[in-house]
């Protein structure tokens, strides 16, 4: 006994370290690898729908990552111009949400998934499986980066820029390129909420044990939520599919789909809140939008767009505020059926109207867009039928105030509707028994 017993203990104690760190690394880079790999095959769908595949000078690779790039939160410089002919002024602000999301849906239960053995966790432990996701996610992003660059040649027609491009041979051409720092600094942010959302949304996923006692507050409402953004993700599907069906150009209807979805239906789901955004379409250029949309965009002066000013056009435009109140009571219901019986409705109002205002601040600062384009001739004038802008964004105060509004007011009702369902009341409660 003597022998055995000081033996035994000593060289196993940094096993399960070290065993740990390998796991921790090599399921991070699993999760890497699917999110860039399901990333990449979204954005090739839905750039391919789109015509993409016809670029020359095979960049169509480059334009993937470039969409991928976005996606991640990088950030993307447009540049371009012809010597000293002419001059583009070239800008683009886009995140292509459809990416991200496919992105997001792989990485985020893919870095849940080893977690699921316990309630809590010590901080330490949670780091040490985060801190390898957020390296390998940033050296994929930073390997995206370097390949989204690439430039095009302009066709000008018949105008002065094409006529004195032929005879100094210097044609337009216009560009692309991440910015590096600014992809890295952005893309760490991505990351990092991505993986505070899936801690914060998973009913299972651990916590440290000071933290445990804020789970009641958050994790329902935050479930809710995220369940109430991917339902309009869900039924834009649905709807796009029925237009792809009835309407011809499938393509371009699918090129939506792939790309920016949930940019349009978490648009609507602000304007069905009684949200706005302001905006101004001008050019050849334009959105992937629905028509109604980019008429109300097309006005002389900067537009305001809400239910009102859609349903000028279009009468059928009302059913986005009847969509949200169905949907926002569902989400009420969901929040305090997942909640203990011991939660007061009022508590009910609180966290759900906290978790749709913050979800509705998330959704404006990531669906807003700003695409510019202008060729100059010899920086006096604009080249006709170059030039163009788009243009849309938040009234921020609105769209976060009605959410705290209407979060509180489907909170408060849903937890009156949920007082018949019989609930466990084990959400929230740390457990005794954690190793177990």
């Amino acid at each position: 006994m003597s022998v055995s017993s000081p033996s035994s203990p000593r060289p196993a104690s940094p096993r399960p370290a070290s065993g740990i760190s390998a796991r921790a690394w090599r399921d991070a880079l699993v999760a890497v690898v699917a999110g860039f790999v399901v990333m990449a095959a979204v954005a090739a769908a839905g750039l391919a729908c789109a015509g993409a595949t016809g670029l020359p000078g095979g960049a169509f690779p480059r334009v993937v990552a470039a969409v991928v790039v976005m996606a991640a939160g990088g950030s993307v410089e447009v540049t371009g111009g012809a010597g000293f002919l002419a001059e583009a002024d070239a800008s683009l602000s886009v995140i292509p949400l459809s990416v991200s999301l496919a992105g997001a849906l792989t990485a985020g239960p893919l870095f849940l998934r080893p977690l699921h053995n316990r309630a809590v966790a010590r901080p330490v432990e949670l780091l040490a499986r985060a801190g390898p996701l957020v390296v390998l996610w940033l050296l994929a992003l930073t390997g995206a980066a370097l390949l989204a660059r690439h430039s095009f040649g302009i066709a000008t027609g018949d105008s002065p820029v094409a006529d004195l491009g032929e005879l100094l041979d210097a044609s337009p051409k216009v560009g692309f390129r991440a910015a590096l720092p600014a992809t890295l600094g952005f893309g760490l942010l991505w990351i990092l909420g991505l993986l505070l959302i899936a801690l914060l949304v998973s009913r299972r996923a651990p916590l440290p044990a000071r933290l445990v006692r804020f789970h009641t507050a958050v994790r329902p409402a935050a479930f809710a939520t995220v369940a109430l953004l991917l339902a309009y993700v869900a039924l834009g599907v649905g709807v796009g599919l029925v237009v792809a069906a009835t309407q011809g150009h499938p393509d371009r209807t699918f090129a939506v789909i792939l790309l920016g979805l949930p940019n349009l239906a978490w648009l609507a789901l602000t304007l069905g809140l009684g949200g706005a955004w302001e905006g101004k379409a001008e050019g050849p250029f334009g959105l992937p939008m629905p028509q109604l949309l980019d008429e109300v965009l097309r006005g002389p002066e900067l537009s305001r767009v809400d239910v009102a000013s859609l349903a000028e056009r279009d009468s059928r435009a009302w059913w986005l505020v009847a969509v949200a109140a169905v949907s926002l009571l569902a989400t009420g219901f969901l929040a305090a059926v997942r909640s203990p019986a011991g939660v007061r409705a009022w508590q009910h109002a609180l966290h759900l109207g906290v978790a749709l205002a913050l979800a509705a601040l998330t959704v404006c600062l990531l669906a807003g867009v700003e695409a510019r384009f202008g060729l100059s001739l010899l920086g006096i004038g604009d080249v006709g039928g170059l030039g163009g802008k788009v243009e849309l964004r938040p009234v921020l105060w609105r769209n976060v105030g009605l959410a705290l509004l209407w979060g509180a007011l489907a909170g408060f009702l849903g937890a009156l509707l949920a007082r018949p369902v019989h609930r466990r009341g084990l959400v929230g409660k740390p457990p005794a028994a954690a190793g177990g």
